[in-house]
């Protein structure tokens, strides 16, 4: 398992420190709209950023994250950036998606490059070619890793067995793996999986892509802690050491979203959170995917 250096970043298997709290950028569309949360969130405190080839803000994020950096008196490696393998570069295209990855973002290296799926764009979930597929992706963000342009490397959306089939056949470990996480989904089996070999499990939306704000239990706790249910859900994720990453455009929820480290949920309230889990998902599915 990944261990605690502070409470707002955890060390990677890597040895290099990743920030808890991240800035997630899907659906951040335009220069504008990414230039103003990148903005808010450096004010706020967040000093990582999650992007993605699929998400079409890296070459965005890039240039706000240059013009904004020297704003706050912070440089390149004060940032964490992280971004993802897009599934129709898999395969024999992995090194093309990579290095176009690393153009768009244009900040010299990637802190973290995931594999963004574990299936192949265009091919059926069952299709046999997808494990060749996933291999061959692998063995390039490793040649990456090797030459410092990828300083660590992971998956997301990878199910037990796709973590067990590249465990066994790898020769650089995955540092994290990201995975959507919240109270009605505690991917405990995942999370056993991680612990076992020292990779970080890192959550995405940890809010149920809105759902679990008006859950009551939620907003009961919500209540007696005099929090917003987002910064509760938030809370029971980093408080298990789960590094989480909120996503917004609108600056003051970047900014509450942010406020996780000065409030501890209790036993109960985390327990009884935790009691909602019934393997509900709001996002991909991707079990099947062989």
């Amino acid at each position: 398992m990944a261990s605690s250096s502070s409470p707002s970043s955890v060390v990677l298997s890597t040895g290099v420190q990743m920030p808890v709290l991240g800035l997630g950028t899907y659906k951040l569309w335009g220069p504008e709209e990414v230039y103003w949360a990148v903005d808010a969130a450096l004010a706020a405190g967040y000093r990582a950023f999650d992007s993605a080839a699929v998400y079409r803000n890296e070459a965005d994020l890039g240039r706000a994250l240059k013009e904004l950096l020297p704003k706050y008196g912070l440089t390149r490696e004060d940032v964490f950036i992280t971004s993802k393998l897009g599934p129709k570069d898999h395969g024999g295209k992995a090194m093309e998606g990579a290095l176009h990855s690393l153009s768009q973002l244009d900040l010299g290296y990637i802190d973290l490059y995931l594999i963004h799926w574990p299936g192949t764009q265009g091919l059926a979930v069952d299709d046999k070619r997808n494990p060749g597929n996933r291999a061959q992706s692998w063995a390039t963000l490793e040649e990456l890793n090797a030459q410092g342009k990828l300083r660590a490397i992971g998956v997301s959306n990878y199910t037990p067995a796709h973590m067990k089939e590249l465990i066994q056949s790898c020769k650089v470990l995955p540092a994290v793996l990201q995975v959507e996480f919240h109270p009605r989904l505690c991917q405990t089996e995942l999370r056993s999986v991680c612990d076992e070999y020292g990779v970080c499990f890192q959550a995405y939306s940890s809010l149920g892509k809105g759902e679990l704000v008006t859950d009551p239990l939620v907003m009961e706790i919500a209540k007696n802690n005099e929090r917003t249910p987002a910064q509760v859900l938030l809370r029971w994720a980093v408080q298990q050491g789960v590094p989480v990453l909120p996503k917004s455009s609108n600056p003051d929820r970047i900014k509450e979203n942010a406020r996780l480290f000065d409030f501890t949920l209790n036993k109960t309230d985390m327990n009884r959170l935790s009691a909602l889990d019934c393997g509900q998902k709001y996002c991909w599915d991707p079990s099947e995917v062989v």
